[in-house]
């Protein structure tokens, strides 16, 4: 097992305050990432990161002299998928293909935490241009198993504690279901609210830019730096009901993940909650089929040009997909387009007509599986991403063979705010021990 605690709310008031001296948390960071590594692979290899980092903090420090004057994120350390343009970094998207071919302007959302005071660990590993072949990434709680994907690198940096912060995406599952595999919180906002600009992108319309923290609290920390139109953090807002999604969709859960959620909802009702079950997703067959039909034809035409010239650099899963993909027309394209517009409406009627402030549902079918050759499946998370809703992976107590498991919490559109502002209590309840 290798794991660290690293709470980035306390690390950034002691380095913004000078309490803790931020070169030597560069050192302590760069030791650990050093020891687990070789194990791990959650990073890219990067030739003289300590150097680099070293001459990043200096000018840290340079810049903000007093205290007073420091930014929100001063000296925090973050890692960022592999689909992320960083100023300094190659792009390669967890592929073969040369970088240069991958080139573009820096992610507004790296920007945004640069400007923040933050710092780039590294690059961390993703699948295939965010699709199903796997990296080389093991889960920190237990190297025989996959910590999920496509944002591995991502959740596995963080469960490790090579940094409190990542920034991954979900096309289907790519952040609640790593997140769940590690047992860190991974947040995937409303369609659109934090910017997918500088991204190589793997289906446009339903890629999100996601984060992974160890705690709630330090997700609340960040949050607010990114999601556009931020509100401010609500109080004093009454619990909310809770929605089961009863039917084929929850069918897909492995039995283990079934008795978990149940007893996960139990405690829940026992610390006050009002829980509602309600038929939803009678269709989820259909809804699965429409996500991976779009999810292909996107992918067909966002590397149209690429596959072309380098096909035989793109891994066996990557390339049936496109292929499938090319042969996908574009009225059929279109109607999957405006399938996940008919489905955002038919979630929140359902929401609107029961009271239902959050749907709850397991983030994954079960614990992470044994094996590097999957990811697991994100079948969990497909509809809620589809639908473009706000979600949210709270760690949820531990399966059979100890791994961790997630508890999966759904917000209307654009009701974020509200969706973070119950998540530390919905966290506090299925946490604590008994």
């Amino acid at each position: 097992m290798w794991t660290r605690n690293v709470r980035l709310q306390e690390q950034a008031e002691q380095l913004s305050s000078g309490r803790r001296d931020l070169m030597s948390a560069i050192e302590e960071a760069c030791d650990w990432v050093e020891q687990a590594e070789p194990e791990l692979a959650a990073l890219l290899p990067e030739e003289g990161r300590r150097e680099r980092l070293r001459r990043e903090a200096v000018g840290l420090q340079q810049r903000y002299p007093d205290p007073a004057e420091r930014p929100p994120l001063y000296g925090i350390l973050f890692a960022v998928k592999d689909l992320f343009h960083v100023h300094g970094f190659p792009t390669r998207a967890g592929s073969q293909l040369p970088a240069e071919v991958l080139t573009g302007p820096q992610a507004s959302s790296v920007a945004l935490l640069r400007e923040a005071g933050a710092l780039v660990l590294g690059k961390a590993v993703s699948a295939e241009f965010a699709y199903f072949e796997p990296g080389p990434t093991r889960n920190p709680l237990n190297p025989l198993h996959t910590p999920g994907g496509s944002s591995s690198g991502s959740a596995a940096a963080v469960a490790a504690g090579y940094c409190p912060l990542a920034l991954g995406t979900q096309t289907i599952g790519s952040v609640l279901r790593p997140a769940a595999f590690c047992g860190v919180v991974g947040f995937k906002p409303t369609f659109g609210r934090i910017s997918a600009d500088g991204l190589v992108l793997c289906a446009p319309s339903l890629d999100t830019v996601g984060l992974l923290t160890q705690d709630i609290t330090d997700l609340l920390r960040v949050v607010p730096l990114l999601c556009r139109g931020w509100r401010g953090f609500l109080s004093a807002l009454p619990p909310p009901v809770l929605g089961v999604p009863e039917g084929p969709y929850l069918d897909q859960v492995s039995p283990e993940g079934r008795r978990a959620f149940e007893e996960q909802l139990a405690r829940l009702q026992q610390a006050g909650y009002r829980l509602k079950r309600v038929p939803a997703l009678q269709d989820i067959a259909s809804v699965n089929q429409r996500h991976l039909r779009l999810v292909h034809a996107e992918m067909a035409r966002v590397h149209a040009r690429w596959f072309e010239r380098y096909a035989a650099l793109y891994r066996p899963l990557t390339a049936a997909a496109i292929r499938e993909g090319a042969t996908i027309g574009i009225q059929e394209l279109l109607e999957a387009r405006a399938g996940r517009e008919i489905l955002r409406t038919e979630l929140q009627t359902l929401m609107a007509r029961e009271g239902i402030d959050l749907w709850l549902a397991p983030a994954a079918p079960g614990p992470a599986p044994q094996g590097l050759q999957t990811t697991g499946s994100g079948l969990m998370n497909l509809p809620w991403t589809q639908a473009g809703l706000p979600a949210l992976s709270l760690p949820a107590g531990l399966a059979e063979n100890g791994l961790p498991l997630g508890l999966q919490c759904v917000a209307g559109w654009m009701r974020d705010e509200e969706l973070l502002a119950w998540a530390s209590a919905l966290a506090a309840v299925l946490t604590e021990q008994t």
